[in-house]
């Protein structure tokens, strides 16, 4: 159950695959010999941020990152431990999945110690593999579990987009207009963000991978090579999908081009066939003397007649040059 003191969840790991859920009492109490500890914490919240800063006997560095309001995704080794930091997508109701989730972890090989501003379904996850006695059973499964649970939620964002490029794809062939155009640009706008903060987290699960730190065992290892594999491959897919917005998008605005200049075409041609018949016209209507047919009374229809014959000489000719 999540409490309102900054601390979210904490657990200590039976080292079977469960864990006895702690308060704050049982985390001050806490030593290496009864087992490893998790300890969940929302950092905005000024008793976590105590904490952190002058109970943890974290050092200095730790305690700001774990805090920190902006972080890319990365992993320090520090001695025989770890800083790591992960995103994973938004899947709170309302909001972004662009909009990524960070997650800060730290962890001396005994206890991790994560941190989050926004709620993480990640983190409900273990939490209940644990309460049910199928959570992982040490620090190094811990990290490997938060990784790969991270990356895989990721897979229904990218298939979502991947749909959204087929519909939009389709609605191209159909005859889509500038409305299509704005909804390829978000859709860019969308995978350019994501990719920016999924790229450096393949460069930290792999250097988490390579690293010969006592905690992790080769499952663990393996675990996270295998959400390495994830991202490279979402990265590919990502990569993929940019290109395909890309080329439907020109094939949008190629298209729109074509329509700009059909109907300049048509201007134009309606603008040559009126054009020397404006201009005769106008030469006949100056308030001059000697204007030809002023003082025949059928002059009027004897211009029309002019006009009418011009005009059809213009429409042979552009027949002729195939400009119709």
């Amino acid at each position: 159950m999540e409490t309102t003191d900054g601390l979210i969840k904490a657990f200590l790991l039976d080292g079977k695959g469960g864990g006895r859920v702690l308060d704050w009492d049982g985390i001050r109490d806490w030593s290496p010999e009864q087992g490893a500890l998790w300890v969940h914490l929302d950092f905005t919240d000024p008793e976590a941020q105590h904490w952190l800063a002058n109970e943890s006997a974290l050092d200095e560095i730790v305690s700001e990152a774990l805090i920190a309001d902006e972080t890319r995704p990365r992993c320090d080794l520090i001695a025989d431990g770890a800083l790591i930091s992960l995103r994973g997508v938004n899947n709170n109701p309302g909001a972004d999945p662009e909009d990524m989730v960070s997650l800060r972890i730290f962890t001396d090989g005994q206890r991790v110690i994560s941190t989050r501003r926004r709620r993480l379904l990640t983190i409900a996850d273990v939490a209940e593999a644990l309460e049910s006695g199928n959570g992982p059973c040490s620090v190094g499964g811990l990290i490997a579990e938060f990784a790969d649970r991270m990356v895989e939620r990721m897979s229904s964002v990218l298939s979502e987009l991947d749909d959204r490029i087929d519909d939009l794809e389709e609605a191209v062939l159909s005859g889509g207009g500038r409305e299509l155009q704005h909804n390829l640009l978000d859709l860019r706008r969308e995978i350019l963000k994501l990719r920016r903060y999924i790229s450096p987290q393949r460069e930290a699960l792999s250097r988490l991978y390579a690293s010969r730190n006592s905690w992790l065992s080769d499952n663990d290892r393996l675990l996270i090579r295998e959400a390495n594999d994830k991202v490279m491959r979402y990265l590919e897919d990502l990569d993929s999908a940019k290109d395909r917005a890309s080329v439907t998008h020109e094939a949008v605005v190629n298209r729109l081009a074509e329509q700009m200049n059909s109907r300049m075409y048509v201007l134009s041609l309606v603008a040559a066939l009126f054009l020397p018949l404006g201009f005769l016209t106008g030469l006949l209507g100056i308030n001059v003397g000697g204007i030809p047919l002023a003082e025949d009374p059928d002059g009027f229809l004897e211009i029309v007649i002019i006009l009418a014959i011009l005009v059809a000489i213009q429409v042979a000719i552009f027949v002729r040059k195939k400009w119709f």
